[in-house]
Parts: C-alpha cells; sequence; structure tokens
C-alpha cells in the first residue's frame, strides 16, 4: 500500500504545505466548473474563475509557462463567457446551445495555429524546449484555447476539444509530478464525455419543441 501511495503523491515531498492545499482547492473548483458546464449553468464560470486564479499563481511559481498561459486564457474566456451566457438574443433568451458554424469554424482552425505559432515563439525566448513534454504543452495549450473559445460561445463541439485535450493532459501532468492536476483531468473527461450528451440531447428537445 505505501508503494501505491508513493509512487502518486511521493512528487508532494518538497512542496509547501500550502501550495499542496492551494492545488487540492483548484482542482475541487475545476471539478465544479467542468460539472457546472456539463448542466448549461452559469456557475461554470464564477468556478472557474476561482480554479483557474489558483493554478496561475502555483503554476507560475514552478516555471511552468504554457500551463501558466492556458490557465491566464482560461481566466480571461472565463469573464468573456460568462458575458456571452448571459446575453439577450432577444427580450426574453439568452445566448443558447447550438452547433459551430462555418464561420466559427474558420476562427477555431486560426485560434488553433495562431496559439502554436504563440506558443512556439515565448518557449523559444526562454529557451523552454527542453524535453518532448514542451512539445505536447504547446499542442495541449492550442487545443484548449479552442476548446475553451467555443464553450465560451455556447458551441457543442467545445466538448470534442475538452476530450482530446483532456486525454493528452492525464498522463502528462502525471509525468510533471502534479498527481492531483492529473487525477483532475481523468475526471473532466468523463464529465466531457456526458457533457457532450447532454448537450447535443439539449439541442435536439430544442429543435423537436420547435
Amino acid at each position: 500500500m505505501n508503494q501505491i501511495f508513493n509512487f502518486f503523491f511521493e512528487q508532494y515531498a518538497g512542496y509547501q504545505t500550502l501550495d499542496i492545499s492551494l492545488e487540492i482547492i483548484a482542482v475541487i473548483f475545476g471539478f465544479l466548473s467542468v460539472w457546472f458546464s456539463k448542466q448549461n449553468n452559469i456557475l461554470v464560470f464564477p468556478t472557474g474563475i476561482i480554479s483557474t486564479s489558483i493554478f496561475v499563481y502555483l503554476l507560475l511559481k514552478w516555471e511552468l509557462l504554457g500551463d501558466m498561459m492556458i490557465n491566464a486564457y482560461y481566466f480571461i474566456m472565463s469573464v468573456y463567457g460568462w458575458y456571452i451566457w448571459t446575453r439577450k438574443v432577444d427580450a426574453t433568451h439568452v445566448t443558447p446551445i447550438s452547433f459551430t458554424t462555418k464561420k466559427e469554424k474558420i476562427t477555431s482552425i486560426w485560434i488553433f495555429f495562431a496559439t502554436l505559432l504563440f506558443v512556439g515563439i515565448v518557449y523559444n525566448t526562454f529557451n523552454m524546449w527542453t524535453s518532448w513534454v514542451a512539445y505536447l504543452d504547446t499542442l495541449t495549450t492550442a487545443i484548449f484555447f479552442v476548446g475553451m473559445w467555443l464553450m465560451a460561445r455556447r458551441k457543442v463541439e467545445n466538448w470534442i476539444f475538452w476530450i482530446i485535450g483532456d486525454l493528452i493532459s492525464i498522463p502528462l501532468y502525471f509525468y510533471k509530478g502534479f498527481t492531483f492536476t492529473s487525477l483532475q483531468y481523468l475526471g473532466f473527461t468523463i464529465i466531457a464525455f456526458y457533457g457532450y450528451a447532454a448537450w447535443k440531447k439539449h439541442l435536439n428537445n430544442e429543435k423537436a419543441i420547435a
């Protein structure tokens, strides 16, 4: 039993208790945010803001620049998404769940490649191309940037990007030594599958009623 525990958590031996506690709190609010997103609940954004704020602090302290940029972007897009989700499209209705339009698909492609270029420049500037992890970080950053933008605009396809990015992040964060965050992404993956199904069902029900 001790060997199993050490395998998963021995990397925390040198961490400050405060940092470990903050990571756990951030993970809890991260779970709440994804759960509220699945439920199509506006609380996805305030809980997400709390989680990303903590992670920005921790990741900056741990000198994980790529991961820090992802969470800083999440914070900004949470504010944007909060506005979009509550914005009324007419006198009685707010922005609805919908499928991605052709224009939004093109924008998603631009966001993906622009993110790859931006992160690549940052990593090159700070000489961070030190291992294969940096290349996966760049890829997941681009995937998550698109996913967050689509979620903020209430698009069903956002879940597909979350699923892909989460599946990559599970072993990646474990390799980096952040077991709690790795477990968080495992939970995210499961919720994302249910979220995709729930949003599609909601949209199909709306069409049936119409």
